[in-house]
C-alpha cells in the first residue's frame, strides 16, 4: 500500500461508465489512499471523491453520425484533455469504456512512458475487429468484464484481465422484489411493466414514443398492469412529451434514477439495447429488447456487426433467449404482443431466470479488488 500521492486520469463518457468507474475508485482508494483521480465523469464518480473537469452527458452518443455531428464539440474537449495531461503527466490513466474516445488518448500518453489501462474491452468479438492494431498501440493492458475476451485479447498479443462485471457485485443474487415495490410505493402484488428507453438523449427520442405506445396497446388486453419509466433529469422533458402525446399519465409512473429498484420491482421489461439488458437479466426478470437509431448509422453499423444478436443477455449465453425488435422491426403492435408473451407464460419465464441466475454467477467477481490488483501488476512494471 502506498501512501505518496497517485495520480490518476480517468475518462467515462456515459452514464454506465460513470457507475464502472466509481467502482474501480472504490478498490483503488484501498491500495493508494492518497490516490487523486480526475478527468471526465458523472455523479456517482463524483460521490467518489472523483474530481471532474466535464460531465460524461457531454460526451454520450450513439452511432457514427449522431458522433459526427458532434465531432467538432467532442474532439475539442479531448485535445484540451490531451494537452492537459502531456504538461502534467498522471501516474496512470484509465479510459473506461468509450473506446473510439480513449483509444487516441492512451497512445498519446503511452508513448510518453504514463501507463494506460482500458476497463472494457472494445467489442472486438461483436463489430469492428480492425480496432485490434489500436487497442494494441494504445493500451498496456484490459480490464475485461466478460469472461471470453482475455484468451481473444491474447490472440492478438493484448495482456487482459478477467475481472467480472461489476454490475454483478452491485445487484443481490436473489433480488428483493417485494422491497423494490414498496419503495416505489408499488403494490405487492400488482403486474408491472418496465419501461427502459435508454439513457442517451438518440435512444430515448428513438425509443420512449413506441414504448409507451406499446405500453397503450397492452393495456387495452391486460387493463390491470402498471408501468414504471425510470429516466434521469435532463432527459425527462422528452419522456413528458411522448407521455403527453400517449395519453398515458395515469398509467406511467415516471421516477428519477433507480432504475435497479424499477428492474427489481417488475414482472417484465421493454428495455433498450445496452447495460439495461444485462441489468434487467442479473434482477432475473424476462424483457424485450429493442434498439433505433439514425438510419445511417445503422446501417454502417449493421454491416459490421459479427454476431447475430445486439442484446448482452443472448450473446454472453450464445442464445436467443429473448427477443429483439431493431430499426423499422421497432413497431408498438409487435413489441406489445412480445412483453404479453412473456406474462402469460410463467414456465418460460422460470426457465430465463434459471439460466440468468447461472449467468449472474459467472460475472460475480469483485471486480474493484481484481482491477486493483491487475493495475497494481501494471503500474509495478
Amino acid at each position: 500500500m502506498s501512501t505518496s500521492v497517485f495520480r490518476v486520469s480517468m475518462v467515462a463518457a456515459e452514464r454506465s461508465g460513470d457507475m464502472l468507474a466509481a467502482l474501480l475508485l472504490q478498490g483503488m482508494e484501498k491500495a493508494w489512499p492518497q490516490l487523486r483521480a480526475s478527468g471526465i465523469g458523472g455523479p456517482q464518480m463524483t460521490a467518489a471523491g472523483f474530481e471532474s473537469r466535464w460531465s460524461c452527458d457531454e460526451l454520450s452518443v450513439r452511432g457514427l453520425v449522431e458522433a459526427l455531428w458532434r465531432y467538432r464539440h467532442i474532439n475539442g474537449i479531448r485535445q484540451t484533455l490531451i494537452q492537459d495531461l502531456l504538461a502534467s503527466p498522471p501516474n496512470l490513466y484509465v479510459g473506461v469504456d468509450a473506446s473510439d474516445f480513449n483509444l487516441p488518448v492512451e497512445r498519446l500518453l503511452r508513448q510518453k512512458g504514463v501507463p494506460t489501462v482500458q476497463l472494457v474491452c472494445p467489442s472486438i468479438w461483436a463489430w469492428r475487429p480492425e480496432r485490434v492494431q489500436k487497442i494494441r498501440d494504445s493500451v498496456d493492458h484490459v480490464l475485461c468484464i466478460y469472461p471470453f475476451e482475455p484468451d481473444l485479447l491474447a490472440q492478438h498479443g493484448i495482456q487482459g484481465t478477467f475481472v467480472g462485471h461489476p454490475v454483478a457485485d452491485v445487484i443481490p443474487l436473489e433480488p428483493d422484489r417485494l422491497k423494490a415495490r414498496l419503495s416505489l410505493g408499488l403494490h405487492a402484488e400488482a403486474p408491472i411493466v418496465a419501461l427502459l428507453p435508454g439513457s442517451r438523449p438518440s435512444e430515448v427520442k428513438a425509443l420512449a414514443l413506441p414504448f409507451l405506445q406499446a405500453a397503450q396497446l397492452i393495456r387495452q388486453q391486460r387493463p390491470e398492469l402498471k408501468f414504471v419509466l425510470p429516466t434521469h433529469e435532463l432527459l425527462k422533458p422528452v419522456i413528458d412529451a411522448a407521455i403527453a402525446q400517449t395519453d398515458m399519465h395515469s398509467h406511467v409512473q415516471v421516477v428519477l434514477g433507480r432504475s435497479h429498484e424499477v428492474q427489481a420491482a417488475c414482472d417484465v421489461a421493454l428495455v433498450a439495447s445496452g447495460t439495461a439488458t444485462l441489468e434487467t437479466a442479473l434482477h432475473k426478470r424476462p424483457m424485450v429488447i429493442a434498439y433505433k437509431m439514425q438510419w445511417l448509422s445503422w446501417q454502417i453499423a449493421n454491416r459490421q456487426r459479427l454476431l447475430p444478436w445486439v442484446g448482452l443477455p443472448n450473446i454472453l449465453c450464445n442464445e436467443s433467449l429473448v427477443p429483439e425488435f431493431l430499426q423499422e422491426q421497432v413497431q408498438p403492435k409487435v413489441l406489445a404482443q412480445a412483453v404479453l408473451r412473456w406474462l402469460d407464460d410463467p414456465v418460460a419465464v422460470a426457465q430465463i431466470q434459471q439460466r440468468f441466475t447461472d449467468l449472474h454467477h459467472q460475472l460475480r467477481q469483485d471486480m474493484p479488488t481484481l482491477a486493483t490488483h491487475a493495475i497494481q501488476k501494471v503500474i509495478a512494471g
